[in-house]
């Protein structure tokens, strides 16, 4: 979560931006390039396509910049954006992964709650995120990444909070059964 500093200096970065200072547009890229990519790569099997969205999603945030009233939203208003470029993407491609297959791994799994579930091992989630269906690892990738609230990924990729509730449960528990299959916990 970024401090209250961070915060304020983010929205005077985004506010420069929409004064159309160039410096700041460059910030913006520096700020959070590397977060979207991430998010992005999770959902665009290669990696040249991954830099094709990031690239489309950045034309599309200069020229609607101005629009946004409230910078607070910012977040969640660059990753719709982000998600919309690449689902565009992945429309034009045969084959992508769409689907929410990830139920049939949590058949025998106790209902826990396990909203404190931690995951120490960082490759190990990274590897598992590309093994489980586009859904779960969309939810997961924002909570992991930006620390999103249930409302705030519910805006983001347009369902209500009970079903980001849901994906969430689920993806924990795939991501977790993934894991313990291949001894890391």
């Amino acid at each position: 979560m970024p401090t209250p500093k961070e915060t304020i200096c983010q929205q005077l970065l985004l506010v420069r931006c929409q004064r159309d200072d160039r410096e700041a547009m460059e910030e913006l890229i520096a700020v959070w390039e590397k977060r979207l990519f991430y998010y992005v790569r999770r959902m665009v099997d290669q990696e040249a396509d991954a830099w094709d969205v990031m690239q489309k999603t950045w034309v599309k945030v200069f020229r609607k910049v101005k629009s946004l009233k409230d910078p607070q939203s910012f977040p969640c208003w660059l990753y719709t954006l982000t998600r919309n470029t690449a689902l565009s993407h992945l429309r034009q491609r045969p084959g992508a992964r769409f689907a929410s297959d990830t139920l049939d791994q949590c058949e025998n799994l106790p209902a826990e709650d396990n909203s404190t579930t931690v995951f120490e091992d960082a490759e190990a989630v990274h590897d598992a995120l590309g093994r489980i269906s586009f859904d779960h690892c969309e939810v997961l990738s924002m909570v992991f990444l930006e620390d999103l609230s249930v409302e705030e990924i519910g805006r983001v990729i347009g369902v209500p909070q009970g079903t980001v509730k849901s994906r969430l449960h689920y993806a924990k528990c795939a991501l977790r059964k993934l894991m313990e299959k291949e001894g890391k916990p």
